[in-house]
């Protein structure tokens, strides 16, 4: 393992800056955190009220379904800058693969959002690509209990 594997390694087992006030609130204290390098670029359209009206559209999404929500998205930050999944249920994203596996079925509930089927987006980005165009600058998902994983976005 070289140098720079073994550092990113524990960076991502230690705790993430206190600077998050919503550590233990709405997730754990204890949060893991790992930088993603997205192919996307911010898009010029990305606003406050654009990555809200994106949260908005992915509840609209969710909220037509025959069954409950299993999982809180909202943002948060003065920008709204920080995207935040939180599980609604017990065994529900109990794991970091797990998370990662809902945000694969949420990059396709995020392509039906108005600002990204008026974008066209390419079918090559992911969830975390959809965050870094919308200009949100962290997401943070959590089983609600366990543990908090935050994705820097870069």
């Amino acid at each position: 393992m070289t140098a720079i594997a073994a550092l990113l390694l524990v960076s991502a087992s230690l705790p993430a800056s206190a600077s998050s006030r919503h550590a233990g609130y709405y997730y754990p204290d204890t949060v893991s955190e790992e930088q993603y390098v997205s192919k996307a670029q911010k898009i010029p359209q990305a606003t406050r009220e654009s990555r809200l009206a994106f949260v908005s559209g992915v509840a609209k999404s969710v909220s037509e379904r025959p069954y409950p929500p299993q999982r809180a998205m909202f943002a948060k930050g003065g920008d709204a800058e920080k995207l935040i999944i939180v599980s609604l249920y017990d065994d529900h994203m109990t794991t970091l693969a797990q998370a990662r596996a809902v945000l694969a079925l949420m990059t396709n509930v995020a392509r039906t959002t108005k600002i990204l089927r008026e974008l066209q987006v390419e079918s090559l980005f992911n969830f975390l690509d959809f965050c870094k165009m919308l200009g949100f600058t962290e997401l943070t998902i959590s089983d609600g209990r366990t543990y908090a994983h935050r994705f820097v976005i870069e």
